[in-house]
């Protein structure tokens, strides 16, 4: 296995560069992983493929405003900070950017240029082998006055709401990056759900660096994962186990979705899933036996992409190679602000 296994060329106008008007109008494509096949939908109608008995699970983790801009206090060279990790109140692992190389000790001084009017100063403490630094803020509490809401790389166009780049039910502070395949989902599809007796339950990984970092190794077992803190309550491992002996599915929304729950199952000690918090550190790659998730619903990823080797693990890789270039051809929209799959 290599990582060439997983790369495939898109023309760059088919990465979305704003959502959709109205989130459940996406296109839906639909692929069966046991024969192959491709159907063509709109995201509405995921309710067809739902049964009364079902979980649905989420990951409710919200974006946080994890792009800052600073001055070194010494030059008053500008500074980019993107947090990627939190490590305790006042301490982030972070990307920085800076015209020359940022040292331990340097001192940053960070002012919101929003309404709060607030200013906080940050010293680099730390620096990881692959380069993040390890950043202490005078007042973590204040960052969320500070940043903004980070958009991936690819995504070149202003974003109008910065809530478009969360999903209606996120309500738990921590990710760098939204759990895509929620945003299709509106409050009223919820509701339409619920009404056909399928359990909407939530669980929480705060999505970190790899969700739009390639692998750059030619083996993917040699690239360093990156740690990702999540929690499943007992109430929601209870439900999942209940629901998996009476033969109902679990159809997981989201990569990040579906890594949190295998990896609990993993770290449970019996045939029930028990409740998980911690950091997971779990890379799903083909030959990955699923003990957990049914089905998946999923947007389209990056080549290269710990998240593409995923679904590669869950459907098999020529089946999702087929389905991704006939979603090229069917012109569909790929990444953060695109359409979605179903991998059932």
């Amino acid at each position: 296995m290599k990582t060439t296994d997983f790369d495939y060329y898109l023309p760059p106008e088919f990465i979305a560069q704003t959502p959709i008007a109205k989130r459940d109008q996406s296109r839906l494509l639909v692929l069966n992983k046991v024969n192959g096949t491709i159907m063509h939908r709109k995201f509405i109608k995921i309710t067809d493929y739902l049964c009364a008995g079902d979980v649905l699970l989420f990951n409710d983790s919200r974006v946080i405003p994890a792009r800052l801009t600073g001055r070194k206090v010494e030059t008053g060279g500008k500074v980019e900070i993107l947090l990627l990790r939190w490590c305790d109140y006042d301490t982030w692992e972070a990307l920085v950017k800076h015209s020359k190389r940022i040292n331990l000790g340097t001192k940053i001084e960070i002012i919101s240029d929003n309404e709060y009017k607030v200013k906080v100063f940050a010293e680099v403490v730390g620096e990881n082998i692959d380069g993040i630094k390890k950043i202490k803020f005078s007042d973590g509490g204040l960052l969320h006055k500070l940043g903004r809401i980070p958009l991936p790389p690819y995504i070149h166009t202003p974003l109008d709401c910065s809530e478009r780049y969360q999903t209606v039910y996120a309500n738990r502070d921590g990710s760098v990056a939204a759990p895509t395949a929620g945003l299709h989902f509106t409050p009223e599809l919820l509701d339409e759900i619920q009404k056909k007796g399928i359990h909407c339950l939530f669980v929480t990984l705060h999505i970190g660096l790899d969700t739009f970092r390639p692998i750059r190794v030619n083996d993917p077992l040699k690239h360093p994962i990156h740690r990702e803190y999540g929690v499943i309550k007992k109430d929601v491992t209870n439900l999942i186990s209940q629901a998996k002996a009476e033969g109902h599915k679990v159809i997981c929304v989201g990569t990040t979705t579906a890594r949190i729950v295998e990896h609990a199952a993993q770290n449970s000690h019996s045939a029930f899933l028990e409740p998980f918090v911690g950091w997971v550190d779990l890379f799903i790659l083909p030959g990955y036996h699923f003990r957990v998730v049914d089905s998946l619903i999923t947007n389209f990823h990056l080549p290269k992409s710990t998240l593409l080797m995923l679904v590669s693990a869950f459907a098999g890789t020529d089946s999702i190679n087929r389905a991704y270039q006939e979603a090229i051809a069917e012109k569909y929209r790929f990444y953060s602000f695109g359409d979605v799959m179903l991998i059932q």
